[in-house]
């Protein structure tokens, strides 16, 4: 009997239930298939994560022939829940992990087609099936909360949340970064190499630190740089000796100055910023160090 609609969950769809990328990823494999037959079906999401989808709890049951769990362990009340709400439906579980067999989450199930279960062959996840999508730039955030030495011009949490807010809904892979080094924490990299081997790998760099500006460009990523001092200090001063344009002064920091600087930055910027990183390897511009060798042989006066 074809069904008459389908409802997909997961332990994405759980009001305290997570969305897992692998799971979700699961779940388009899902989609691609139904889709590909024709069968009409629901997808219902966790409130917390998307509140705007359908959620479980706002759905009529009866709505539904069928109920198919995606992906993640059969375990728990949860998933038992599942199974008295919607006792009329066919219900099916696939590509999950069976831990107990004899469980009520995994025997409620009229059929299970698991990814692994005792005493049967793995398959594949449905996550390495699932349908291709095109790749997002991948964005390196580098903030800072410091520099109390700016006193009240120091605008350093306002520049952080409104730009962390801003990034959160642009689509893109994002990476939270340090400049700080340290020998004994893993989260950082133990040496300037290797920042710069991660930075060198980036679409774009998200900064308010000087030296999130320097090492960026150092390599050859673009750079959208805020000063985080109201009036402007050593970002803006650093931004123009470098002859880097991407700068937004915290005091004019809005949606319409970041995106601006975000398209130039994924366009024409990868070409200003190489040209700027060959300017540092060939030392074309003199800097503080080459003028230090005369300091040290000028007496010192008086």
């Amino acid at each position: 009997m074809r069904p008459r609609r389908v409802l997909l969950t997961g332990w994405f769809s759980f009001r305290d239930g997570e969305a897992n990328a692998g799971d979700v990823l699961a779940l388009r494999r899902v989609e691609d298939v139904l889709l590909g037959t024709g069968i009409p079906y629901d997808v219902a999401w966790s409130p917390g994560f998307r509140p705007e989808a359908l959620h479980l709890d706002r759905l009529w049951p009866e709505d539904y022939s069928h109920l198919v769990f995606v992906c993640g362990p059969l375990h728990g009340p949860q998933i038992e829940e599942l199974h008295r709400r919607f006792a009329h439906c066919v219900r099916i579980a696939v590509g999950t992990s069976v831990i107990d067999p004899a469980s009520a989450a995994v025997t409620g199930f009229h059929r299970v087609l698991p990814r692994d279960a005792p005493d049967s062959e793995p398959v594949e996840d449905l996550a390495a099936r699932a349908p291709d999508a095109p790749a997002r730039p991948v964005v390196g955030v580098i903030l800072t909360h410091g520099q109390q030495e700016y006193g009240e011009l120091r605008r350093h949490g306002q520049v952080a949340e409104e730009v962390t807010r801003w990034l959160a809904g642009k689509d893109c892979g994002r990476l939270e970064l340090e400049t700080r080094l340290d020998t004994h924490d893993w989260h950082l990299s133990a040496t300037p190499a290797q920042l710069q081997s991660v930075l060198a790998r980036l679409d774009l760099v998200v900064t308010d630190r000087l030296h999130g500006l320097v090492i960026a460009l150092r390599v050859g990523t673009p750079v959208l740089a805020v000063d985080p001092v109201e009036g402007g200090a050593k970002m803006t001063a650093q931004a123009r000796a470098c002859g880097w344009p991407a700068l937004v002064p915290a005091e004019r920091l809005d949606v319409r100055q970041l995106d601006r600087w975000w398209d130039w930055c994924l366009t024409g910027g990868r070409v200003t910023a190489r040209q700027i990183r060959d300017g540092f390897r060939e030392g074309t511009v003199p800097d503080s160090a080459d003028r230090l060798v005369e300091a040290l042989a000028r007496p010192v006066p008086g």
